[in-house]
């Protein structure tokens, strides 16, 4: 594939399925392995440090060690999240961790539109305090690698291993597609890497407080998220 196509995402429908056609066979490990090939430097991981992002943060690390990650701070996350974050920088210390935040802080937020916007507002709420600071983060790469498997959702099922990322205008890649929940937590344990522990109190997706809840044990993994609205999806995965 040309890198100049690559570079500036102006891929056809027909490059993806040859690029997914190529690299049907290969293993998240090999798969992270020929993103570098192809984008090096122009490659970031936006990641949330769900149970999915612990199993790619350390699959990326046998990578590339010095691999640079987005996390967003919209400032409004679990107490648990930002200590497990603590953790990952001890455990992989050549990591470059940028902690992205929203252009107007929760303060100014609350002054200007209503202390719980994403009550009333959801869909602007995550527009503002993870869209935009994302956006503007990815303007400096060509590619973000996401954590995304088909087994998460009816809306994620026919994700490939390299997709177009119609949102972002980059190209996104998904080296976790094939794997299930079990798979993703069998890594976890056998590795001893860190997790977030609100996942051993039946929150399977985390996001911000305010808008994730634990879920029953034979839900959706997707249910805790904006739990009782029609919203499934912040908007980062279009």
């Amino acid at each position: 594939m040309d890198k100049d196509k690559l570079r500036y995402a102006i891929l056809s429908p027909d490059d993806y399925k040859k690029i997914n056609d190529q690299l049907a066979n290969l293993d998240a490990l090999d798969v992270i392995r020929w993103a570098y090939g192809q984008w090096d430097e122009d490659l970031v991981y936006a990641c949330s440090f769900g149970a999915e992002a612990m199993v790619l943060i350390d699959l990326i690390y046998r990578v590339k060690p010095k691999a640079s990650l987005l996390f967003i701070d919209t400032e409004l996350h679990f107490a648990e999240t930002y200590e497990l974050i603590d953790e990952v920088k001890v455990r992989y210390p050549e990591l470059n961790i940028e902690m992205i935040k929203p252009a107007q802080n929760r303060e100014k937020q609350v002054k200007a539109e209503d202390e719980k916007l994403w009550e009333v507002k959801p869909d602007l709420c995550c527009k503002e305090r993870k869209l935009a600071p994302l956006e503007k983060s990815l303007q400096q790469y060509s590619a973000w690698f996401s954590g995304l498997r088909r087994e998460q959702s009816a809306t994620r099922q026919h994700i490939q291993f390299v997709n177009a990322d119609k949102r972002f205008g980059k190209v996104k890649v998904c080296p976790l597609i094939h794997w299930t929940w079990d798979e993703v937590w069998m890594y976890i344990n056998l590795h001893n890497l860190p997790y977030n522990k609100l996942h051993d109190r039946r929150y399977p997706s985390i996001g911000c407080a305010p808008c994730t809840a634990p879920v029953a044990e034979d839900g959706d993994s997707r249910a805790g998220r904006w739990a009782g609205r029609s919203k499934t999806e912040c908007g980062l995965h279009q």
